[in-house]
């Protein structure tokens, strides 16, 4: 047999051999349905973590932004996943009550709508100094604390 007929079939034993690899994970922590329908405005973020329990993910700087989610993925040897199925479920809190309930599925597809408030960032002037030599000194590998403490 030549070279090409065994590196042939040993490429088609390779692929035949990977192919029947089929995996399906589910993962994330979406509540029954039972549960979302105890959620309403007006409840704080307290209750509704006694309803719900932890979100799969906490967005916004102070955690206003709550995601519960979970996804049914397909995978099949070396081809490209396939998800099957997602939930998703957003609740979004104003002064630590809800405001917005929102349920999202696969058939919505990538629909994201951009959010139009403005997150302020506290403004500095540094000089050349402090901003190319600021840390100078900072740093101790012993541990402790290299800035004079008050008392001292």
């Amino acid at each position: 047999m030549s070279i090409r007929k065994i590196l042939s079939m040993l490429i088609i034993v390779f692929c035949a051999a990977c192919s029947s690899d089929l995996f399906i994970t589910h993962s994330g922590n979406i509540p029954d349905a039972n549960k979302i329908a105890q959620v309403h405005s007006g409840q704080t973020k307290e209750q509704v973590l006694d309803i719900l329990g932890s979100p799969s993910l906490l967005t916004g700087l102070n955690g206003d932004h709550w995601v519960y989610m979970s996804s049914t993925v397909k995978r099949v040897a070396f081809m490209k996943p396939e998800e099957l199925d997602r939930d998703i479920l957003a609740i979004t809190f104003k002064d630590n009550k809800v405001s917005k309930i929102e349920t999202r599925t696969l058939a919505d597809g990538n629909d994201i709508s951009i959010d139009s408030d403005v997150t302020q960032a506290a403004e500095r002037d540094d000089g050349f100094f402090r901003k190319y030599f600021g840390g100078v000194g900072a740093y101790n590998p012993l541990g402790g604390s290299s800035i004079p403490t008050k008392g001292m």
